[in-house]
Parts: C-alpha cells; sequence; structure tokens
C-alpha cells in the first residue's frame, strides 16, 4: 500500500487549516485568495479525507449554476481522490453526478443553486451531510441565499464543516466582501495567493504570466493573483484598516471621543466610541450600539456601559427633544454644529487620516460601512461628486464626535477628490 504525505498535496499556507479542521474546532471555512492559491484543491481534499474517517459523514458540493459543476468540483475531487491514493475506493457516477465511497456507500453530492427545489429536497440514506462546499461562492446572490441552503442541510448532525472557496471581487461593496468581516465564533476566514505554493505545483509558465501581469498591470496583478480586494476606484476610505482592538490599547486611549447619530424610521441610531492619536494622525473606533427603533432607556443603558465617567457626547442637532432625553438620564450632551460644506470637510478629513483602525469585532457596522461607502455614478458611468448620504450611519457619528478637531472651517476637499479622479 502506497503512503500519502498530506504536504505533497496540501500548500504549507493551509496546514494550520487542516488542523484546526481535524480538531473540529469550527464550521465555516472562508477560503479566499488569488490564482494558483490551491484553495479549491485544498476544500477537494479535506472532504474525502474526512468521510473516510467518519462513516456517517455525506457532502453535498454547489454551485450557482447548475451546468458548471462537472468540469469543475467534480473534476477536482476525482483529482484529489486520486493524489490521496484511493481511486479504488470511490465510485464514479454521471447521471446522476455524485462519488460514492464503496466500502460504506457515503456520497459525495453535486448541485447547483439554480434548481432550488431540488436542492432543497437532498437527503441521504445513511448518516448526515457533514460537509457542504460553496464553490466560487461570490457568484451566489448574496448570503440569505446561502443561509437559506444551509438551513436545509444542515441537520442531523453533530458536528459540520462547510468551505466557501472565492477570488474576491474587486469591490469592498460586494455582499462577500462584506460577509468576511462579519464576526462567528464558529467561523474562520483564511487568505493564500500562488506564493506559498510550490513551484512545481504550479509550473513555469504560471509563473512567467503573473510576473509579467505584476510589471505591466500592478493592481490587476494585486487583484487577480494575491487576492486582494483592490476597489474600483468609487471608494471613499481607502485608510481603513480592520483589526482587533485590545483591551490593552483602550485603556491606554487618552483623547477618547463620542458621537450620536439619532435613527428615523428604518434608520439605526448609533451611539460610536473612538480614540485620536493626533501625533500619528491615527483614528481607533472600539466602540458601538447600533440598533433600530431603540428605546431611549435602552439607549442610556448602552451609553453606560461604556462611558462610565459621564464623558461629553456630541450628537446629531436635528434631534433636540431626543437629547433632551439623555440630557435627563444624566449625560452631558453637546449638539454638534452644521453648516454648508460641513458634511464634505468632515469626510474629507477623515479621509486624509493615515489609518482609521476598527475592531470588526466590537463594531461590525461600522467596519461595514466605512469599508462599502463609495461614491455613486450618473447613467453615464461617471463618478458623482458629491458624497451619499446613505448607509453611513456610523460616519456621521464620527463626524459628530470629532468635530472639536475637525474644526468648523469649511474649505474645499480638492486633494481627496482629485484621488478619486473628480476635479
Amino acid at each position: 500500500m502506497t503512503t500519502v504525505k498530506l504536504s505533497d498535496i496540501i500548500a504549507p499556507s493551509f496546514y494550520d487549516l487542516h488542523k484546526d479542521i481535524k480538531a473540529d474546532r469550527h464550521t465555516h471555512y472562508w477560503l479566499k485568495g488569488g490564482r494558483g492559491s490551491t484553495k479549491s484543491s485544498f476544500a477537494s481534499t479535506e472532504i474525502p479525507l474526512g468521510m473516510m474517517k467518519d462513516p456517517m459523514a455525506n457532502a453535498v458540493v454547489i454551485r450557482k449554476v447548475g451546468l458548471y459543476l462537472k468540469d469543475s468540483v467534480y473534476e477536482q475531487l476525482l483529482w484529489a481522490i486520486e493524489r490521496l491514493g484511493v481511486s479504488h475506493l470511490w465510485q464514479c457516477r454521471q447521471s446522476p453526478l455524485e462519488l460514492v465511497y464503496t466500502p460504506t456507500g457515503q456520497r459525495i453530492l453535486f448541485r447547483g443553486a439554480d434548481k432550488p427545489k431540488k436542492l432543497k429536497s437532498t437527503k441521504v440514506r445513511k448518516g448526515y451531510i457533514r460537509y457542504v462546499w460553496y464553490e466560487e461562492a461570490d457568484e451566489f446572490g448574496g448570503m440569505e441565499e446561502i443561509r437559506t441552503i444551509n438551513q436545509s442541510l444542515l441537520r442531523g448532525g453533530a458536528t459540520y464543516t462547510v468551505f466557501y472557496t472565492f477570488n474576491p471581487p474587486k469591490s469592498q461593496r460586494n455582499w462577500i466582501n462584506s460577509e468576511v468581516l462579519v464576526p462567528r465564533s464558529d467561523k474562520i476566514v483564511h487568505h493564500s495567493d500562488y506564493r506559498s505554493v510550490p513551484a512545481e505545483w504550479l509550473g513555469e509558465q504560471f509563473l512567467i504570466e503573473a510576473k509579467h501581469l505584476e510589471q505591466t498591470k500592478p493592481e490587476q496583478y494585486r487583484h487577480e493573483y494575491l487576492g486582494e480586494v483592490t476597489g474600483t476606484g468609487a471608494e471613499v476610505f481607502t485608510n481603513v484598516v480592520i483589526r482587533p482592538i485590545t483591551d490593552e490599547e483602550i485603556k491606554s486611549f487618552d483623547h477618547i471621543k463620542r458621537g450620536i447619530d439619532w435613527g428615523y424610521g428604518a434608520d439605526p441610531f448609533v451611539y460610536i466610541t473612538a480614540h485620536f492619536d493626533s501625533k500619528r494622525n491615527r483614528l481607533f473606533i472600539f466602540y458601538e450600539f447600533f440598533r433600530c427603533a431603540a428605546k431611549y432607556d435602552v439607549i442610556a443603558n448602552a451609553i453606560r456601559k461604556e462611558n462610565t465617567q459621564s464623558g461629553t457626547i456630541i450628537a446629531e442637532s436635528a434631534e433636540p427633544r431626543s437629547n433632551d432625553e439623555l440630557r435627563d438620564r444624566g449625560f452631558r450632551i453637546k449638539t454638534a454644529v452644521k453648516g454648508p460644506g460641513s458634511v464634505e470637510h468632515g469626510i474629507t478629513w477623515l479621509q486624509n487620516l493615515e489609518e482609521i483602525v476598527i475592531d470588526g469585532t466590537r463594531c461590525p457596522n461600522a467596519a461595514r460601512e466605512f469599508n462599502e461607502y463609495e461614491l455613486d455614478r450618473d447613467s453615464r458611468g461617471e463618478l458623482k461628486a458629491d458624497f451619499p448620504d446613505k448607509n453611513n450611519h456610523t460616519i456621521d457619528a464620527i463626524r459628530y464626535a470629532l468635530e472639536d478637531y475637525i474644526g468648523r472651517k469649511i474649505v474645499k476637499s480638492t486633494l481627496s477628490k482629485r484621488k478619486l479622479g473628480i476635479y
């Protein structure tokens, strides 16, 4: 019997992830990366490997369009089974498209999301569906579509492993680029690219093509080969950094500012807290309360949780009654000063910071809004000059909070607009 080393199949960048899956530490594995990153090879190896160790495990592999299953994921899994040296233990069926582990009858099923009824009715005779793989996950319509599928498939078992493999789209606004920022304790987001893959796996021509694109079109290279979200040119904030902000860091913050943006109807109320490091020109956003139709007492409790020393809060001035409600509850509320051009000036000031550091776990809505905030386009596809007044609740709250730093002098944002190609 031939012994197969997993290191001959799995690239070094996936070693730790393999150990994580083997220990059942997480459920959802979002594997993003550029061309040649071997993320699909990794998923296709983990599924049959895991099934052969668990006689109750079955798998469903999904693409948005079922027509592409056979020539992509089906062939990819055949490759993995062959590389594992176990082809003699698996039966390949064409109609219906499936792979069967002959010692136990476990199955790998293939489904297209373009036939939702067939997908929803997927059942297995023995065991349960432990593994689900969404290949080219960015082609799906959004997290709601995927969540509906998961709710149908992830039933009757104790442990699940769900893979989402994709090349990140250029725009941060794309649903999948936003989804990977949403924190969940049972979720891992893994990024890989071809540079950690043994060169002989990729071949000389692959490396030649990558090098040529790097030299001639570096931004396209970063997107296609490194799997970076390079943007569409409409992004307002290119200085956002999403990372954990530790309790130790927060204890050291000595220039803390707080702001409120009042919600109207379906719009959320936002209370936000940040530290501004004026020496290094960096902003750290580390606390948010973001809720629609929040009652005053609920808001007050959320503020007290963070603002234990009754620090000053700068609130939107359009809601004097609401501001009085908070004053009556003991908060030091100062109203923001608005004027012509104040929005443009405030956003420009934020654009010119060295970094806007946001803790995506503590402040998921701020991370989402700052990352996704883009200029709109007109009917000809040209960028509009004005900053859009939508999906910017945390941005407004931050502008109010930093009013004393931003200043009240209104200036034209020539530099930042020029960066965006607007004159």
